[in-house]
């Protein structure tokens, strides 16, 4: 192995203890959030938005410090996102009240956003091109890896140490972290020092602000209108700003080319349908099963199995990544499908467990495949940027599918009873408003099925063309500099 090589998994193993940790404390959470709505006594608003204020900054910020590390380094804004991350978990440990936690939740999640606007741009940077896919494999493994643990481990802590654990763990890890990245890590080449776009970056947050707020208040006629109609004002708005901005952060000729297009679309489409599926397995067994937290987090591993085989399997293999994206995208559907056709209190336990592992499959050989085939199509001094907006797009599916995911599976069953879901306290209280919640999961199962198919389509799509030599798929315009 040449030193070269040695160094690039030494990387690899940074990222991927990165991952690691935001992995971690995102499925921990997800299944211990009923722990944490009962201790804050959390009504519907609040138990939302302790996942959404999450998943919204990480993805209103991901290109935003995508700019940044190309003015202070790749390498000092990954550095310092894990001691953010540290710090806030820390603090979230200590929280007084519900809304200090999910203000502590979004300083989280900007942490999480620089490291991972940075990750894996820092491992292609390390990778020879024909290890690259290798590597990736690897380090979208890894993500696996934290939601194989995270839910066990969530549910343990839950029910015997104190929802206070599920962000202090994160403390130790975060300072190996920290350690290990400054004494491993070399500088990473900076990008041109371009203007961070500010008005674009606070657009896009109020956009998505209004949005989610209109998907988690449906009982609020007023606060659901007014929500869809700012986003609907925004989009507009957001797209002239961006069109005449020097340096966008959402910059609109990234979408010339089809394989952008239809890559980022069908991540778009995968991340909304994968995105609240360990949320809302966790539920089912603690909701319509009556199971407690461990024994719902033990429940839901056939999701990380799944993940945790195949994506570092996908990484190995050797076909094309436009092969193994198409194929993950149809796991992931199959899955779903399987979930949706067999959602009841009486299913056998193991033919969840078959959906779920299917599903887990699909998702970590699709994220393996897609995130290859993207990154390997993008010229050096471009990865930066585009990067943080690839994933700032993926992450727009992972709020949208917990914000809709809630909303459709909550909608089923009166207002009066819907905080009894968050804190998984519902079969206590009737019989009958669990049969209705069923028709609230079958619901969202087949919402998440068809977004699933929708990007399967686009990944089979999204084949590459062929190139003369010289040629690009980048389009020539994406990094010019406008007038």
């Amino acid at each position: 192995m040449t030193p070269d090589i040695r160094y690039a998994w030494r990387v690899c193993a940074v990222a991927s203890i990165g991952l690691v940790l935001i992995g971690v404390a995102g499925s921990t959470l997800n299944v211990a959030l009923p722990a944490v709505v009962r201790h804050f006594e959390a009504g519907p608003l609040e138990s939302s938005w302790i996942l959404l204020s999450y998943l919204l900054v990480m993805t209103a910020s991901m290109v935003f410090f995508g700019r940044v590390a190309d003015l202070w380094g790749r390498r000092e804004t990954y550095l310092a996102g894990f001691a953010l991350f540290t710090i806030a978990s820390l603090l979230a440990g200590f929280s007084p009240n519900v809304w200090f936690l999910i203000a502590m939740r979004m300083l989280q999640a900007a942490a999480a956003a620089m490291i991972l606007a940075n990750g894996a741009v820092i491992i292609t940077h390390a990778f020879p091109p024909e290890k690259l896919s290798r590597g990736m494999g690897v380090y979208i493994g890894t993500l696996s890896v934290a939601q194989l643990t995270g839910p066990t481990l969530g549910g343990f802590i839950a029910d015997t140490a104190g929802w206070q654990w599920i962000f202090w763990i994160n403390v130790v890890p975060g300072i190996a972290s920290v350690t290990l990245g400054a004494l491993i890590l070399r500088k990473v080449p900076r990008g041109p020092k371009l203007p961070i776009d500010g008005l674009g970056n606070a657009l896009i947050f109020a956009a998505l602000s209004a949005l989610l707020l209109a998907l988690s208040e449906t009982g609020s006629v007023l606060i659901t209108y007014g929500g869809a109609i700012v986003f609907v004002v925004l989009v507009p708005l957001i797209w002239l700003v961006e069109r005449r901005a020097s340096h966008p952060v959402f910059d609109t000729r990234l979408f010339a080319g089809r394989l952008l297009v239809l890559g980022n679309f069908a991540s778009f489409c995968n991340a909304v349908s994968r995105s609240a599926l360990l949320l809302l397995a966790a539920l089912y067994f603690q909701v319509a099963r009556g199971v407690d937290a461990l024994t719902a987090g033990v429940s839901v591993l056939p999701l990380a199995v799944g993940m945790a085989v195949a994506s570092p399997i996908a990484g190995l293999l050797r076909v094309s990544p436009y092969a193994v994206t198409v194929g993950g995208a149809v796991f992931s559907s199959a899955g779903l499908g399987l979930l949706m056709a067999n959602i009841d209190p009486a299913t056998p336990y193991w033919v969840l467990a078959v959906g779920l592992f299917v599903a887990g499959c699909g998702s970590g050989t699709f994220l393996t495949g897609n995130t290859t085939q993207m990154m390997s199509a993008l010229p050096a001094d471009s990865l930066g940027v585009v990067n943080g907006l690839r994933l700032m797009i993926m992450n727009v599916g992972l709020v949208l599918s917990v914000g809709l995911s809630l909303t459709l599976l909550t909608s089923s069953v009166p207002p009066a009873v819907r905080d009894q879901v968050y804190a998984a306290t519902l079969a206590q209280l009737s019989p009958v408003a669990v049969g209705q919640l069923m028709d609230g999961f079958r619901l969202t199962y087949a919402v998440l099925f068809c977004v699933s198919l929708l990007g399967a389509l686009s990944a089979a799509l999204a084949r590459q063309p062929r190139r003369t030599p010289g040629s690009s798929v980048w389009p020539t315009t994406a990094s010019s500099t406008r007038s």
